[in-house]
């Protein structure tokens, strides 16, 4: 049986969200029903004439802070009657734990993701008791979760059989074996510029694939160890 997943993003800006699944494998994910995508907007669940979702923050402090009651409505509709061991509600922050391809791996495992995506100065604490995971992308500040959410749901997606060309492309890749990715090449065989001759390895045109698995994984490990050494240990 296809392995099926939904997502379900939270925001202020649902256009924003709608318009990159129009591209690329999350486009081609949907056409496939392979995931269901869905945009919700945070705004329909604000209170008052103003739809307002945020509030100041108690004790002070500038920018705006979103509402758990609005925030609560939103997660509540969103999950609507699905069991809780088959759904993860995930709180994008910079607080949360890193994101990595193991992560990923284990989150394809859902069959329903819920993204909370925040904005303005965050969210009230309280919500915290009604999300399952937090996430972060990265040890910088962005604009809002939107990003986040969408970098994780990419990140996904290629972990589920048939979203990919071919499924195997997608375990050679940067970090699925916890190494980078080997060098890549293609034509021209000798390329000349600014008056020097870069030429494709030699072992990659002689059709002994044995010989060519080991420069890779030899090449990888070199790379790895120059540049991402964290990841061996």
């Amino acid at each position: 049986m296809k392995k099926k997943i939904s997502i379900k993003i939270i925001t202020l800006f649902p256009d924003f969200i709608d318009q990159y699944t129009r591209f690329g494998i999350v486009a081609r994910a949907i056409a496939q029903k392979v995931v269901t995508f869905s945009a919700i907007d945070l705004r329909l669940f604000g209170l008052d004439a103003r739809k307002t979702v945020d509030g100041r923050p108690y004790g002070g402090g500038l920018g705006m802070v979103l509402r758990p009651d609005v925030l609560y409505k939103a997660i509540k509709k969103a999950k609507g009657t699905a069991s809780k061991k088959k759904t993860k509600v995930i709180l994008m922050t910079p607080q949360g734990k890193p994101f990595n391809q193991s992560l990923a791996k284990k989150l394809s495992q859902a069959e329903e993701l819920i993204f909370v995506s925040g904005r303005y100065e965050g969210f009230d604490e309280r919500i915290r008791k009604f999300v399952d995971e937090e996430i972060s992308i990265g040890d910088y500040v962005l604009m809002g979760g939107e990003l986040p959410s969408l970098v994780i749901t990419e990140a996904v997606l290629r972990m589920i059989p048939g979203v990919l060309g071919k499924f195997e492309s997608g375990k050679a890749e940067s970090f699925s074996e916890f190494m980078l990715e080997y060098p890549q090449y293609t034509k021209p065989e000798v390329w000349k510029v600014e008056g020097k001759k870069m030429r494709v390895p030699k072992v990659l045109q002689t059709g002994h694939h044995a010989n060519v698995n080991a420069w890779r994984e030899a090449e990888a490990l070199k790379r790895t160890k120059k540049r991402r050494p964290d990841l061996l240990t």
